[in-house]
């Protein structure tokens, strides 16, 4: 790999100084109340809205690690990545009842919908599945990317990238996360689209580099009796996973929650999903193309994670280069001050305000910002740990939201769409779903030492997506049976909360607040998704 120069530090410094004035620029405005603190005052426009989705969904490891299944073999894992189609439910059908509610996380929702124990499950299980997955797995593969990067050491990266983004997430709360990742997903879409380009005419353009790879390997469609990537569960467990981390994550749903109006929320997830098509053509692709050029004797690289920065770091110019690097940590950063936020927002509102009730607002925003000290100083704690994890793990951990979206994806899609279901359901259902989920790590990690014949090891050795899939149903099957034996939650709890309960005003509002424009972008969008999908069957 080759190191950066003094034209990539020029470059470097710039992005870094640019970040710098916004970040100040969004401390000097704000005020101190939660609206502000956590939901940037509800004020901000679609295309901020969009940028901040995009940019709070590529991660550093999600960049290395998407290229790296371009480099290695792992296609089907692409349709992870195009995914637009479901972030488009989220600005069609889960916003308007996010925004009915005035709701300022998921676990509020679910108490308006259900009742408190709904929202104390779902608060407590996602700041401890935040910190344990989202924030370390970020930081370990940030401070290797960094070291990578930058030619320092693994410690002095991850440590110096936590704490700048803890400082300006600590300071400007919601409102500056929002707006650095605006600039942070423009850098990352210039210098990926660049290498792309770059890369695609170095090998000689598509049809060469289909040539040497074979076409085969572009199908992301395997056999159902694929041991790794059976396409029928691929599909299916795909979705459920894509429903709850893009329509029921605070992570992600908290960005929308900005926006001043439902309007403005559901072109911001539009403008989201369009961005959303790009990762196939800006991350995937590169790692095929360093593929292309290790086969050809060009390249060298030892494992495909490491694809992506080999790849800039010898194709790209000088300054354009170093551009490419801001853009990679400017995905680790926008990603870390996403789930510092999200966190902050979970445990303020949906835990310190519940406990304590008469709390001022200056007092919840200082909450808020102590949390996040909290939460960084947590994640620095778990770097070593995190640094000692064997490369089977990491990827354990990218598998981990299939076991975690089954319970949650039924009761927010049920509860939407059926108005019988009811608290005792939502209840059951996620606390099974979660014993569940947590007796498949467990069988998963200690599998070898079952019986081979036996109902656990069956259990901790199926396919990770087939199991998802079969819980999702299981899932389903049990919110129903249980809400149908116990008592129906009354007319007045359900207003404007289901499907079959949204009041005339309501829907009327709802039906004002998008245009013929908004409609014809999302079936293009649709039809781009089906595109890809067919594209990419190794013909």
């Amino acid at each position: 790999m080759k190191t950066l120069d003094t034209f990539d530090w020029i470059t470097i410094s710039i992005y870094f100084l640019v970040l710098l004035g916004i970040a100040l620029w969004v401390i000097r405005k704000k005020e101190n109340n939660t609206e502000d603190y956590f939901l940037a005052g509800r004020n901000v426009g679609w295309f901020v809205v969009g940028a901040s989705i995009f940019a709070s969904n590529i991660g550093s490891e999600h960049v290395v690690g998407l290229a790296g299944a371009g480099a290695g073999n792992r296609l089907p894992m692409l349709i992870y990545e195009i995914q637009a189609w479901v972030v488009l439910i989220l600005g069609w059908v889960f916003l308007p009842f996010y925004a009915r509610a005035g709701v300022f996380t998921m676990p509020e929702f679910l108490e308006k919908r259900f009742d408190a124990r709904a929202r104390w499950i779902l608060s407590v299980f996602s700041i401890v599945a935040y910190v344990l997955t989202k924030i370390s797995v970020t930081i370990y593969a940030g401070g290797v990317v960094v070291s990578a990067l930058l030619g320092i050491d693994f410690w002095t990266g991850a440590i110096a990238t936590v704490v700048l983004t803890g400082i300006y997430t600590v300071l400007g709360g919601m409102r500056a996360v929002v707006y650095t990742e605006t600039l942070q997903a423009v850098i990352l879409v210039i210098g990926a689209a660049a290498l792309t380009i770059i890369g695609l005419d170095h090998v000689g353009g598509w049809e060469s580099m289909k040539e040497t790879v074979t076409p085969e390997y572009l199908n992301m469609w395997r056999a159902a009796s694929d041991p790794d990537f059976p396409w029928p569960p691929l599909l299916i467990a795909s979705t459920i996973t894509g429903i709850w981390y893009w329509c029921t994550d605070q992570y992600i749903v908290q960005r929308a929650l900005t926006a001043k109006n439902i309007k403005e929320g559901r072109r911001g997830t539009i403008f989201g999903a369009l961005l959303k098509l790009l990762p196939v053509f800006l991350f995937l692709i590169p790692g095929v193309i360093a593929l292309t050029l290790k086969m050809r004797g060009e390249l060298e690289w030892d494992s495909p994670d490491q694809a992506f920065p080999v790849l800039m770091s010898n194709l790209l110019p000088s300054g354009l280069r170093g551009l490419v690097a801001a853009g990679l940590l400017a995905a680790l950063m926008s990603s870390l001050a996403s789930v510092f936020n999200s966190c902050s927002t979970l445990f303020t509102v949906d835990i310190y305000k519940k406990l304590r009730p008469n709390t001022p607002e200056k007092k919840l925003v200082r909450t808020g910002q102590i949390a996040t000290i909290i939460v960084v100083i947590i994640g620095i704690i778990w770097i070593p740990i995190m640094a000692n994890i064997s490369g089977v793990l990491y990827e354990y951990l990218q598998s981990v939201q299939s076991y975690i979206a089954p319970p949650i994806t039924a009761v927010f899609l049920l509860g939407i769409f059926h108005k019988r279901i009811n608290a005792q359901g939502a209840f059951v259902t996620m606390i099974t779903g979660f014993v569940v989920g947590a007796v498949r790590i467990v069988l998963e990690l200690v599998k070898d030492s079952l019986n081979p014949d036996g109902f656990w090891y069956l259990m901790g050795d199926m396919n990770f997506l087939s199991f998802a899939s079969w819980f999702f149903l299981f899932c389903v099957i049990l919110i129903l049976a249980v809400s149908y034996a116990t008592k129906a939650p009354s007319e007045e709890q359900l207003k404007n909360l289901t499907m079959a309960t949204i009041d005339p005003e309501e829907k009327k509002k709802n039906k004002n607040s998008y245009n013929w424009k908004d409609i014809t972008i999302s079936l293009v969008i649709i039809a781009i998704v089906v595109y890809v999908m067919v594209w990419f069957n190794g013909k």
